[in-house]
């Protein structure tokens, strides 16, 4: 077991969490129940975590439990926080294989012992519970949980990791093989999907679900229902045979279809997941603690952490950003344009501001389209039970269309979302600004073109700032924050301000050609498309980053962005770096045929090339490797994201990889993409240096 001395030596500088026993009575039990409170006091903005000092903590509260020989043991979180998992700030310093074991070890040590306790033990799950903090509850032998509880996940294979405190082994053998698999593989590799409460109950994580408002004086009187042998919770027969191999079947073509074998957190969690099927908690805890102390000491890891920091610390604090106390209140919105970009807009607008959106368009029947789509929207939410009547009734009100700008007279904030050519946006900010206040801001929505360009005839170009959404607005978190040449601190404060009530992460970008996103898989997609055109298999150009883990290949990036986006983004990028940029002539007629996808798929789900697409492709006779056109790919990017920094288009590589993650969707376990350029060398061979400093995404020198 875990000392004291041990913790504080392998985390010094960790946030402890403390856990705090005291003995609570209870109507119906002859001794009082030992209740076990997991809090971080010192930080209540900070969800509590488990260091190894957490750890002694909590071991030691459980001493005092048993000690006070209660008629039973419950633990619990501070308000709407169970627990969050492991201390992932201590965990990125470790170098040293010994204190890399011994996180691993103490994890099991700890809760094993609520597992194994002879007094009942119960977990009263009052709010968030991740990774460690699920593993915890699954524990004890009891559970209740909060109808309220915000987040409950075992994300680890979502960060290139895997449930490594017990995770994978009692959960399939607490609600069967396939339902483990969907928690522990489907929902991490599906964006971290969070379970809501009553998924839980129904999956049987869960024995009681109870309201919010109680939570914990209905918990403690089921516990006694519970130790007086009033209720036993049904636990489900788990099936070792054709259902555990079924499941074991579906997550490996999750895994293989998502990280193409370029996550070794997910290949463990399917080898740990096979043994739980016969294991004991002694050989099922040792595989896991043995995979756990080596996979921490990786640098695919450690990218996972950086990213996780990305997205958690450094998306929440946006270089650059100017003082939000400039930022102008935002009262009502305008949306010039109403077609499918501009509904979504519009739907995210209402629902986080919570104030009148006014669309417009070149005729009627378009204003009215977008109106009714987004009311359309706002009437399914309402279906699927995520807003009350009332809030549906309140939504459909504030949105609104016309066909006269005047209608923005009294807007704070002005967005467009018309056709991707630069004459027409700047024709309709010139239409807008004869009828907005002097202080409102126009925002653009562009996702390749120059904002400085755009708001140069203007009386006031220093309100105009790029505000790039990526598709489904609705989905991903990444907003392109375009700083014009002209754009002063109070428009691109206020723009700071909204992206944050829309809960967007902010990006502060230069004005540059495609900013941030787009300018790299332009590149990116430029690169195999120009191997196919010089020869290569679709097949093989197609499959060549597979060792990445991306989440599409790049000829289904091409379908889904959609060939006349892309070959327009290409020819704005052609025409600011000619030398970099290509434009595909094949690409060209297979726009021009209105073709818009290479694959076909039947319904097994196997592809072939669309025959039409095969004949209109003139393809020469200089044929690649996958490796040479992977190479080829990745010497591209770190060209380009060099570039990109020395131009100032972001502050740091750290801005290149979060626009990545949450923008593209690129994962984790990549870092983004600069953590994955330096440690495979591909930095070094083109820019003669890593992006990073040693450690950042890396395994520090012990």
């Amino acid at each position: 077991m875990i000392t004291q001395e041990q913790a504080e030596l392998a985390f010094p500088d960790e946030v402890v969490t403390h856990a705090v026993t005291r003995l609570v009575p209870v109507p119906g039990l002859a001794a009082p129940v030992a209740l076990i409170t997991i809090d971080n006091g010192h930080d209540h903005t900070r969800p509590s975590t488990f260091g190894p000092q957490g750890l002694v903590s909590l071991n030691a509260a459980l001493d005092e439990a048993i000690a006070a020989e209660p008629a039973a043991i419950a633990v619990t979180g501070k308000p709407f926080v169970f627990a969050v998992g492991a201390d992932l700030s201590g965990i990125e310093r470790v170098a040293d294989p010994e204190v890399a074991r011994l996180i691993a070890q103490a994890g099991h040590d700890v809760f094993r012992r609520f597992t194994e306790s002879r007094i009942p033990t119960f977990a009263f799950v009052n709010g968030a519970a991740m990774g460690g903090g699920l593993e915890l509850a699954l524990s004890c032998h009891y559970r209740t949980l909060s109808d309220n509880a915000a987040a409950l996940s075992l994300p680890e294979v979502f960060l290139g990791l895997f449930p490594g405190w017990g995770g994978t082994q009692l959960l399939p053998n607490l609600i069967g093989a396939d339902a483990a698999v969907t928690v522990l593989i489907e929902n991490a590799l599906n964006q971290n999907r969070m379970l809501k409460p009553a998924e839980a109950a129904k999956l049987g994580i869960a024995d009681q679900l109870l309201g919010s408002a109680d939570f914990l004086e209905q918990s403690l009187l089921w516990l006694a229902k519970v130790v007086r042998g009033e209720v036993t919770p049904t636990r489900p027969a788990i099936d070792r045979g054709e259902a555990w191999d079924a499941a074991l079947a579906r997550a490996k073509s999750l895994v293989d279809g998502k990280t193409k074998g370029a996550s070794a957190g997910a290949a463990k969690a399917l080898e740990l997941l096979e043994l739980a099927r016969t294991a004991d908690l002694d050989t099922g805890f040792a595989a896991e603690t043995d995979a756990l102390a080596e996979l921490l000491l990786t640098d695919p890891l450690r990218a996972g952490l950086y990213s996780f920091n990305l997205v958690n610390k450094r998306a929440k604090r946006p270089a650059g950003a100017p003082d939000k106390s400039l930022a102008r209140p935002v009262n009502k919105v305008g949306i010039v344009g109403a077609g499918l970009m501009a509904s979504q807009l519009a739907l995210l607008f209402v629902r986080r501001l919570k104030v009148p959106v006014v669309l417009t368009d070149i005729d009627q029947e378009r204003v009215d389209k977008g109106v009714s789509s987004v009311h359309d929207e706002i009437g399914k939410l309402l279906a699927k039970k995520r807003i009350s009547p009332d809030e549906a009734n309140r939504l459909t009100a504030l949105v609104s269309g016309s066909l006269d700008k005047a209608a923005f007279a009294d807007a704070d904030f002005v967005i467009e979302a018309v056709f991707e050519e630069l004459g027409v946006k700047r024709t309709v900010f010139a239409e807008v600004e004869e009828h907005v206040g002097p202080e409102a801001i126009l925002a653009t929505n562009t996702s390749s073109l120059s904002v400085t360009a755009m708001a140069a005839e203007l009386k006031q170009p220093e309100r105009v700032v790029g505000f790039h959404f990526f598709n489904p607005v609705a989905v991903l978190p990444l907003l392109e924050i375009v700083r014009g040449e002209r754009t002063d601190d109070a428009a691109l404060a206020t723009a700071f301000a909204v992206g944050k009530q829309l809960k967007k992460s902010s990006v502060l970008v230069k004005d540059a050609p495609a900013f941030v996103v787009n300018r790299l898989l332009t590149r990116f997609l430029g690169e195999v498309l120009a191997a196919v055109d010089e020869g290569t298999p679709f097949e093989v150009a197609d499959s060549a980053l597979d060792p990445l883990g991306l989440p599409m290949s790049p000829l289904t990036l091409l379908q889904l962005v959609g060939p006349p986006v892309a070959l327009h983004v290409a020819k704005t990028m052609h025409g600011a770096f000619p030398g970099r940029f290509g434009v595909s002539e094949n690409l060209e007629r297979f726009v021009k045929a209105g073709k818009s996808a290479v694959w076909r798929w039947d319904s097994s789900g196997n592809r072939t090339v669309d025959p039409e697409v095969a004949a209109l492709w003139q393809r020469g006779d200089a044929p690649s490797t996958a490796e040479q056109v992977r190479e080829r790919a990745l010497g591209a990017l770190a060209e380009e994201v060099r570039i990109m920094l020395d131009e100032g288009v972001v502050a740091e590589a750290q801005d290149i990889d979060l626009c990545l993650i949450l923008g593209a969707g690129w994962p984790f376990w990549l870092g983004g993409i600069t953590p994955y350029l330096d440690r495979t060398g591909v930095s070094e061979r083109v820019n003669g240096k890593p992006f990073l400093a040693p450690g950042v995404a890396s395994v520090p020198a012990s």
